[in-house]
């Protein structure tokens, strides 16, 4: 199970029995997965492009994903006593399987503020303990991804030929004033400038408080989301690529709504 995913380098990781759950209740579910994840391909201009924001290439992961029906859902949990409404609590999703034997949740927290995991984490295991899903599943920048996040910016940065502010400017990108200070503190600290500007622009788009492995192996470690079963995917550094121009127009996701 997912075998080919960690051929390629993608981290998998199983909590609370979650590898029983998916391959025994959901093997056509194992297969949509890699069929999504073993597609993505993520143009190091891409994230560049994104400013630190979600990539097109995780966007374009999102709509292979709700094609395969992995739909944004809004579950609503309400109790009554007596008849009497007493609590409602809305929880929303950005990716649900429907499936016979259960709902398997899901998302993508490309870069987040760590936080985010904290929010997704408590979400999945207050939606297990009321029965409404089976399992969670978070996508995160794997350890690869993240530790040489500053290297394929350099070497884009190499590539491109950047060696001013101008150049940054002439790709549509635009350095804030602290930015830019920055940068010129790294360059009259000896560092060329495609070096100061990789390191500045990683440092300050996907730093180490943004959400990454390491950060969701810590709340994994502190219990956070126990006892939900859950499944936990890094992207490695191997879905960066360079010299490729993808932009791909997708699928729009559904919504639903489920009371539970």
């Amino acid at each position: 199970m997912f075998e080919t995913l960690e051929q390629r380098g993608f981290q998998i990781a199983f909590q609370s029995h979650a590898s029983a759950i998916m391959r025994i209740d959901f093997p056509e579910l194992v297969v949509e997965l890699e069929a999504a994840l073993g597609g993505l391909s993520i143009p190091v201009e891409e994230i560049i492009g994104s400013g630190g924001g979600e990539a097109k290439g995780t966007q374009r992961l999102r709509r292979a994903l709700a094609a395969a029906g992995w739909n944004k859902v809004k579950f609503t949990i309400e109790k009554t006593l007596n008849g009497n409404p007493r609590e409602s609590i809305s929880h929303e999703v950005d990716h649900v399987r429907i499936h016979p034997s259960g709902l398997v949740a899901l998302e993508i927290e490309w870069n987040n503020k760590d936080p985010f995991f904290d929010r997704d984490l408590e979400n999945f295991k207050r939606l297990h303990a009321e029965g409404a899903i089976s399992i969670g599943i978070i996508i995160t920048r794997g350890l690869t991804l993240q530790r040489d996040m500053t290297a394929m910016v350099r070497r884009f940065a190499h590539d491109a030929g950047l060696s001013s502010v101008e150049d940054l400017r002439s790709l549509g990108l635009n350095p804030t004033v602290r930015q830019q200070r920055d940068v010129e503190r790294r360059v009259k600290a000896g560092a060329v400038f495609a070096e100061a500007w990789s390191q500045s622009f990683v440092q300050d788009k996907f730093g180490s408080s943004t959400t990454h492995w390491r950060k969701l192996e810590d709340r994994i470690q502190r219990g956070v989301g126990n006892p939900c079963p859950l499944l936990l995917i890094g992207l490695p550094s191997s879905v960066v690529t360079f010299g490729e121009a993808l932009d791909l127009p997708g699928i729009v996701a559904g919504d639903d709504d489920l009371i539970v």
